[in-house]
């Protein structure tokens, strides 16, 4: 098989891809305000072979310069090593080639997330929609952006149609957790986080996720478990610390809470959980319960 034929065949999973490392480990959970906010749409490469991987699919454009699939991966390599702009640059030349990919369409709109561009990104999600009606990543990623502006009940009809067409995917369940746990209704959203971490129980932000209801219904020993998870996955995560601090401070485990909430700081000075939580345990005038 030559290479044009290899590529157009990987072209329809490209947006699959994207979304795949976004919808999990890039949904930023309810409280990560503390934190950075993270959308990662693919892992970054320290290996040096996304660079290598870059070069030879150029060569492949440069033999291609009308196809639009060698653009589209490309793409997905610029966004793997971080560059989106230039993935951005990639994604556009696809869809001038072929106006019709909705894949196309969907990483363009995943880079523009990171870069914060969430008003191109959520045109080119719905584009993505009205050239494949069935194209499930693209109901994912426009339901995070509608969430992020406040718009719920647009993100829930969305995440239900997603789940609809991809009933096993672990990042449409998720989605529709943080949805329901921005809305207060924790015991739903743990029924949906409970979906995710069935579906790829390999993923830290669904554990941290329902760590957050599991609090808010005055789970303690259960948010400990999932944060336990989480941490095990990334222990770097500034906010899963902070929150198994108030999971430990709310069962009266002051010296566990102060050790979460401490390294949780030095992770982000900034941590608001954190900081708030050793001002009380510190013997700070704060209250657990205000």
């Amino acid at each position: 098989m030559n290479v044009r034929n290899r590529l157009g065949r990987k072209t329809a999973l490209i947006g699959a891809a994207l979304v795949s490392a976004a919808g999990l480990a890039g949904c930023e959970t309810v409280g990560s305000a503390a934190g950075p906010r993270q959308y990662a749409v693919l892992e970054k490469d320290t290996t040096g072979a996304t660079n290598v991987n870059i070069a030879s699919l150029t060569e492949v454009v440069q033999r291609n310069p009308n196809d639009a699939a060698a653009y589209n991966t490309r793409g997905a390599a610029y966004a793997r090593a971080g560059q989106f702009n230039d993935a951005i640059g990639d994604f556009t030349k696809a869809i001038q080639l072929d106006p019709n990919s909705a894949s196309a369409y969907n990483n363009r709109a995943l880079a523009n997330r990171q870069i914060g561009r969430d008003g191109p990104a959520l045109q080119d999600f719905s584009k993505a929609i009205g050239i494949d009606p069935n194209y499930g990543p693209a109901y994912i990623g426009r339901a995070n952006v509608e969430r992020a502006q406040g718009n719920l009940d647009q993100a829930l009809n969305d995440l239900n149609v997603a789940i609809r067409l991809s009933p096993e995917s672990a990042q449409a369940y998720h989605a529709r957790g943080l949805v329901k746990q921005k809305q207060g209704q924790d015991t739903q959203a743990i029924a949906d986080f409970d979906a995710a971490i069935d579906r790829d129980p390999f993923v830290a932000a669904p554990y941290a996720a329902r760590g957050q209801s599991l609090i808010a219904t005055n789970q303690y020993a259960k948010a400990i478990e999932d944060y336990n998870a989480a941490l095990n996955v990334n222990a770097k995560d500034a906010t899963s610390w902070a929150y198994r601090g108030l999971a430990y401070e709310k069962q009266g485990q002051r010296k566990e809470a102060t050790e979460n909430y401490q390294r949780a700081s030095t992770i982000d000075p900034n941590n608001t959980v954190a900081r708030a939580g050793l001002g009380r345990v510190q013997g700070g005038v704060g209250t657990l319960f205000n």
